[in-house]
């Protein structure tokens, strides 16, 4: 992409200071005391990055220098899955990623939310995710001897494209070769529409798509526009199928042993980054549709009604149901109304 294009899409979403370099450390005046290290997967001009090395900025800053993250994004220390190891092994400090991802191989219930159909809008998204579903997750992620900060990063409501057809009903996933994460959730969803779901890291979607691996993908339109999809498919059906976002994590151990007025410090840091990143979703939302138009990219808008209809005829949420208990599946329907 080219950095105009970054730089339209960073203005459109806020004005934010870039740390100049990629995955370099912030410069004090002094040597820092404690080094962490902070990946994920999104591009460099995603409003996530823009959000992710403001928040170190403000750490070393307010720490007066004895906290120095250092921000890896673009998968620059891998993949999702070995960013994971790398944060449960201590070699990776701060890691974010969606529960829905790879986050769910240890933790289970962390991808309820991305449910198929269940969030109409934001509004039902906050209410449950900074209250009391988004607390329970939460709560079992730290049972994983990880720290999960208070704050989701939003990740957009998830979109199909394709390079072969236009999806316009449940009818036309079927046999459709379509790239999902890593993610037991998405395996499930797709199939049950019929499709031929491939599990790939987002480090090799864009690969996958070019060398036609697979026909399709499903991502928020911030993705899709930052990771250029665009060059590789020409359809996307505007499907809100799921919404996602990103749990910010600490690897336990090396949390605990920062003493507790900088982990104040992080956490504030973080969170309040989360806040602004949401914002510039927000705004995203509205005008990336125009921005990818002119890329080439030929829209239209499902009957969605259809698609929740095709998954509870197929059982899937009777099935996720089963699998997620039914404490915590009665704590999402407080949100979102009986699904099944």
């Amino acid at each position: 992409m080219k950095k105009v294009d970054r730089r339209t899409l960073l203005q459109g979403a806020a004005s934010v200071a870039l740390a100049a370099g990629v995955g370099l450390p912030l410069k004090s005046a002094r040597a820092a005391e404690f080094r962490l290290r902070w990946g994920f997967n999104l591009a460099e001009s995603h409003p996530i990055t823009a959000r992710a090395r403001e928040a170190a900025e403000r750490v070393l800053s307010e720490t007066k220098g004895r906290v120095e993250i250092n921000v890896f994004p673009n998968n620059q220390l891998g993949g999702d899955t070995d960013m994971l190891s790398q944060l449960r092994a201590g070699g990776l400090d701060l890691f974010l990623n969606s529960g829905i991802n790879v986050l769910s191989t240890i933790v289970p219930s962390a991808s309820i939310y991305g449910l198929g159909f269940i969030f109409p809008d934001y509004d039902a998204v906050w209410k449950a995710m900074d209250g009391e579903l988004g607390d329970a997750l939460r709560t079992n992620i730290g049972k994983a001897n990880l720290v999960p900060m208070a704050k989701m990063w939003d990740n957009g409501f998830r979109n199909i494209t394709t390079s072969t057809k236009q999806i316009n009903t449940p009818a036309d996933l079927k046999g459709v070769k379509i790239r999902v994460p890593v993610g037991a959730l998405w395996t499930s969803m797709f199939q049950a529409f019929g499709a031929a779901p491939t599990a790939i890291n987002y480090s090799e979607l864009y690969s996958a798509l070019q060398t036609k691996i697979v026909d399709g993908q499903e991502n928020s339109l911030a993705n899709i526009f930052t990771a250029n999809l665009f060059e590789v498919q020409k359809y996307c059906a505007l499907t809100g199928h799921m919404w996602d976002a990103f749990f910010c994590v600490a690897n336990k151990r090396n949390w605990e042993a920062l003493p507790q007025d900088l982990r104040d410090i992080i956490a504030t840091a973080i969170n309040d980054a989360a806040m602004a990143e949401r914002k510039d979703m927000a705004v995203l939302a509205t005008s990336l549709r125009g921005d990818l138009t002119k890329k080439g990219l030929i829209f239209n808008e499902p009957d969605v009604g259809a698609f929740r209809d095709a998954l509870r005829t197929a059982g899937f949420y009777k099935e996720w149901r089963t699998k997620y208990g039914e404490e915590l599946w009665t704590t999402l329907e407080r949100t979102t109304g009986k699904l099944t």
